[in-house]
């Protein structure tokens, strides 16, 4: 029975430390790994799914160059609101913008600003405004730390079943 309470006291300190909110929306959220650590963890896959020969990633294309240009624009005024919004010191995004060829319709941005625009999606885009709209909604996602927060609930299911199995057994 003491296990059970010791295992309660320290998911409650936890909880309770790992709860924030999102600097632009206010929205509360549990988050129990770092920026760091997540930004890291990113930036190694979004690298290895690069280099990986099954990805094509085009690189000298017009469609390429495009969503380089408007990524650079989005990570820029990104960037200025977060500066100007008091936020600048609690993201440290390393952004880069590939255009991967794959007739899926997806585009994604990993946290740290990794993007991916898979060639698919671009009849559906149609032009640079539907582009950066899908760009910008992707990267809406690293803002607000959506990959962390999965991770934490993730951690959090292991963690609960760790102490089941424990106080059980």
């Amino acid at each position: 029975m003491k296990n059970l309470y010791a295992a309660i006291i320290i998911a409650t300190a936890i909880l309770f430390n790992s709860c924030s909110s999102v600097p632009i929306t206010g929205r509360k959220q549990f988050i129990a790994v770092s920026d760091a650590e997540v930004n890291q963890s990113a930036a190694q896959s979004y690298s290895q799914l690069l280099s990986d020969p099954k990805t094509k990633v085009i690189n000298s294309s017009t469609d390429a160059q495009r969503v380089k240009r408007i990524g650079s624009k989005l990570a820029a005024a990104i960037e200025l609101y977060l500066k100007q919004n008091g936020y600048a010191n609690q993201y440290d995004f390393k952004w880069e913008f590939n255009l991967i060829e794959s007739k899926e319709v997806n585009a994604w941005c990993m946290p740290g600003g990794k993007v991916a625009v898979y060639s698919g999606i671009l009849p559906v885009t149609k032009d640079d405004a539907g582009l950066a709209t899908v760009m910008g909604h992707e990267i809406g996602h690293a803002i607000a730390k959506h990959s962390a927060e999965a991770i934490s609930r993730q951690m959090l299911v292991q963690g609960a079943g760790s102490a089941v199995g424990a106080a059980a057994g």
